[in-house]
């Protein structure tokens, strides 16, 4: 079989881990309750934040990852491991879940501060607890903020299938995931969420970007690297950024009819992330776009010691998720119950992120630790890893880039 993965096995393209971590700060800053905090987050200066990239980003690492164990070890294997991190993302969620509700109780309880009960969505369990701790577990009940795991475990879940098929079809497959996306969009699919409404986050349409990142790491990179080289690709682009940016930041001004014509204001607002509006995926496209030709693959500046910290919130993203997610609750109930002056904001979001920082690199060096006990026990001593058969495509021509 021949697959041209866009990194070679040895090869790390830091942008990835890079812009992993950028996306967990920025949906850390995002979900604060902050006046000042939100203007260092994505959302306010386009249509697309942290969690498209997070979402696009581990459809990219996904593929790269699994794919090598599929070719070295068989679909069997392969679909094993894929699972395996299916359970660790559910785990995850679910204990994130236990300790975001019982700490959101017990604050509210001991300070009087019962308004956040309702605002975190944590009512239906007071009303109903069985049924919403049970529909907490099946992933149709989650409280605020608390929408992103769901989905990537939904988008694991499909993930081996998909990606059999894409390393025999991967152009069908990605045709296959734009059809999804139009038809779930036109006829409004989406799942039940409890005890109403659906999913925040649609995973018939935001499989897309999964999808793209996949097909991309797969071979899709060469395929669309003409985009990335042309300057008239580069020049529209960065006119439809600004666009974005302008767009983004009229919604907060209390005319914003005075800069835009009504009409292509409206057609913008209110910005729909629970479907992923084609504006919205066409602007995460074209900020991929514009990082690989702006930051090449083995750019110096990527080993500069001020990008340590992201890196490293990158390659542990799951476990800085979980904590920034958590982190942006104590921070929100901080600010609520104490003060919301400017140093208090800037006092809660630095120390959240140094907490997320401290956890990224705590799990980095447990990794490390355990990594010599585990270390001769996948092959026997003497057998050669045999390698991906398959054509690899020039690393500079990555199209990698990413919540």
């Amino acid at each position: 079989m021949t697959v041209e993965l866009a990194l070679p096995p040895s090869k790390r393209d830091l942008r990835l881990d890079l812009f992993r971590g950028l996306a967990n700060w920025t949906m850390f800053l995002g979900h604060v309750s902050s006046p000042v905090l939100v203007w260092f987050s994505f959302r306010n200066y386009g249509f697309s934040d942290g969690a498209d990239l997070f979402v696009f980003i581990s459809g990219y690492t996904s593929a790269l990852v699994f794919t090598r164990k599929m070719l070295d070890r068989g679909f069997v294997f392969g679909a094993t491991r894929v699972i395996r991190r299916v359970w660790q993302i559910y785990v995850a969620h679910i204990l994130l879940f236990v300790f975001y509700l019982t700490s959101i109780l017990f604050l509210s309880n001991r300070f009087n501060a019962t308004d956040f009960i309702d605002g975190f969505n944590v009512a239906p369990l007071l009303v109903a607890p069985v049924d919403t701790l049970t529909q907490g577990l099946l992933l149709t009940y989650k409280p605020l903020n608390l929408d992103v795991l769901p989905l990537y475990v939904v988008l694991m879940g499909v993930f081996p299938p998909v990606l059999w098929l894409m390393l025999r079809r991967r152009n069908w497959v990605m045709l296959g995931s734009l059809l999804l996306y139009f038809t779930a969009r036109q006829y409004g699919w989406n799942l039940p969420s409890y005890p109403g409404g659906v999913w925040y986050f649609n995973p018939f349409t935001w499989q897309l970007l999964f999808v793209l990142g996949g097909w991309l790491a797969l071979g899709g990179a060469e395929t669309l690297h003409f985009l990335v080289r042309s300057r008239i690709v580069l020049f529209c682009g960065v006119i439809y950024l600004l666009l974005a940016a302008a767009m983004t930041l009229a919604g907060h001004l209390p005319d914003p009819q005075a800069i835009f014509p009504r009409g292509l204001f409206e057609a913008f607002t209110p910005n729909d992330k629970t479907n992923l509006a084609p504006y919205r995926f066409l602007h995460l496209a074209i900020v991929i776009i514009v990082v690989v030709r702006l930051i090449p693959i083995d750019a110096p500046g990527l080993q500069a010691a001020i990008w340590r910290p992201l890196v490293k919130c990158g390659q542990q993203s799951l476990e800085v998720f979980c904590a920034g997610i958590y982190l942006s609750f104590l921070a929100t109930f901080i600010l609520q119950t104490t003060s919301d002056g400017i140093f208090t904001q800037f006092l809660v979001g630095s120390g959240g992120l140094a907490i997320m920082t401290a956890v990224a690199y705590y799990r980095s060096w447990s990794k490390r630790v355990e990594k010599p006990v585990h270390a001769g026990v996948h092959r026997p001593t003497g057998e050669e890893p045999r390698g991906i058969s398959s054509h690899q495509t020039d690393p500079h021509k990555s199209a990698s880039q990413r919540q």
